[in-house]
C-alpha cells in the first residue's frame, strides 16, 4: 500500500489544526479558572528570541494554507497576521481548515514533482513537490504547533500528549 500526497498533507493539517484549536480552548478556559488576562498567554513566548505564542499560530496556518495552495495550484489565502486574542486565533485556524476542506485530492496527487518557489521576505526558495512537503512544510508546521503547545504548558495549561496528537 503506497500513500499519496494529498493523504499526506491535507487531512494531517486538518487533524491537528483541531487539535490545536482544542489546546486553545483549554488555554482560555485555564486563563478564565486562573482570573488570568487571557493576552498574557497570547503574547507568551518560551525565550525572549522566540515568536510569541500568537504567531506561532500564524505560521503553522500559513504552513498548512500555503502548501495546500501550492501543491493544488491555486493561490494562496491572504491572512493579516493581526490575531490578538484567542477568538481572533480561533477564527484563523477555523478559516485555514475551511480552504483545506476545499482542496480535493484531484488537484494534490500527482504533484510530487511539481516545482515549488516560496517567498520569503529575505529570499526565494525552490523545492520539488514531495520534499516541499516531507522536508520543508511539515517539519516547519509541526514545530509552530509544538511551540504553540509548549508555550501553553510552560504557563500551567493542564495539557497533556493526548491533547498534541488528539483522540483516537
Amino acid at each position: 500500500m503506497s500513500i499519496t500526497l494529498y493523504q499526506a498533507s491535507i487531512p494531517v493539517f486538518i487533524r491537528m489544526l483541531g487539535n490545536l484549536s482544542a489546546i486553545l480552548d483549554k488555554a482560555v478556559a485555564h486563563a478564565q479558572a486562573q482570573q488570568l488576562d487571557p493576552s498574557v498567554l497570547v503574547n507568551a513566548r518560551l525565550a525572549p528570541d522566540m515568536y510569541p505564542l500568537s504567531r506561532q499560530i500564524q505560521i503553522a496556518t500559513d504552513m498548512a494554507k500555503g502548501c495546500a495552495a501550492r501543491l493544488a495550484g491555486l493561490d494562496v489565502p491572504a491572512y493579516e497576521d493581526n490575531e490578538a486574542n484567542f477568538a481572533q486565533l480561533q477564527e484563523r485556524i477555523a478559516k485555514t481548515v475551511a480552504f483545506l476542506q476545499t482542496v480535493s485530492a484531484d488537484q494534490v496527487d500527482g504533484q510530487e514533482d511539481k516545482a515549488i518557489t516560496v517567498r520569503t521576505p529575505s529570499r526565494e526558495l525552490h523545492f520539488v513537490g514531495l520534499p516541499y512537503l516531507l522536508d520543508f512544510v511539515l517539519p516547519n508546521f509541526y514545530f509552530h504547533v509544538t511551540t504553540a503547545y509548549a508555550i501553553l504548558r510552560h504557563n500551567g495549561v493542564a495539557l497533556g500528549k493526548p491533547d498534541f496528537v488528539g483522540a483516537y
